[in-house]
């Protein structure tokens, strides 16, 4: 398929690889990423071409609705998953080309992963769901000041059925954030929330960026959202349609949905 539509979704892919020459390198990159489904019956294009730049330390939003591809392509940028073809560069590496046990080195060592449902291990308390992230990460962080960070000093030892759902997913944030990552992926951190535990997760994310100096990048639907980012790139039908830098990004307590 050709057209307007396609000339701008390839330049807004431009726009968000585009930097100047005394830029400093990105710390990830996808560059003309695809990812294509049932090759062997009907192809269906997951994303088609998407070049993007996320810098060290920046709060990036990718936005979109359901089925525009953002969360396929947060997979293939933490190495859950590959494109079928394309460039995934770490720091000037291509991760798309490692094995597999190259690339659960990856994930275990640079990358960090916040999903909507939590994820936590039901029969370990707390703490203990942290510290098992802790102990397979190289450079972790000390467990108590991570739990202290996000506000559940006092709360280590109880189990996810012991806590509210803002609680749970302080604790997944936690449990990222303790691997001492470069990069932290958050696939709708706010879904399972109601707007006042959101924000105030919204308020924990960029708080663990600002302290730890962890790249955050955040995929969500939810346009208000969006505000609180340094840059928005926005996803349709697999392709990068906008790229919007954000001079005066809002606090989450500003915003409402």
């Amino acid at each position: 398929m050709s057209g307007s539509g396609d000339e701008v979704g390839a330049a807004a892919s431009r726009a968000a690889t585009h930097r100047p020459d005394d830029a400093p390198s990105p710390l990830i990159e996808a560059i003309d990423v695809w990812k294509v489904y049932g090759e062997r019956g009907v192809p269906v294009e997951a994303l088609a071409g998407v070049s993007l730049a996320i810098r060290r330390g920046e709060l990036l939003v990718v936005l979109g609705p359901s089925g525009s591809g953002k969360s396929t392509l947060l997979h293939i940028l933490g190495g859950m998953d590959r494109p079928t073809r394309g460039r995934v560069l770490f720091r000037g590496r291509d991760i798309a080309t490692l094995d597999e046990e190259a690339l659960t080195r990856f994930r275990r060592e640079h990358a960090g992963f916040v999903f909507q449902f939590y994820n936590l291990v039901p029969n370990l308390t707390a703490r203990e769901n942290v510290e098992l992230a802790a102990e397979i990460a190289p450079r972790p962080l000390a467990v108590d000041a991570v739990l202290d960070a996000v506000g559940l000093g006092d709360r280590g030892g109880h189990f996810p059925a012991e806590l509210s759902g803002g609680e749970q997913q302080r604790v997944a944030i936690a449990r990222a954030v303790a691997k001492n990552p470069e990069i932290l992926f958050c696939d709708e951190p706010t879904g399972a929330l109601d707007y006042e535990t959101g924000v105030g997760i919204l308020d924990l994310l960029d708080s663990m960026r600002r302290e730890y100096g962890v790249t955050v990048v955040v995929i969500t639907h939810n346009a208000p959202i969006a505000l609180t980012a340094e840059r928005v790139i926005r996803l349709r039908s697999g392709k990068i349609a906008e790229v919007r830098v954000n001079p005066s990004p809002k606090r989450p307590s500003e915003i409402e949905w």
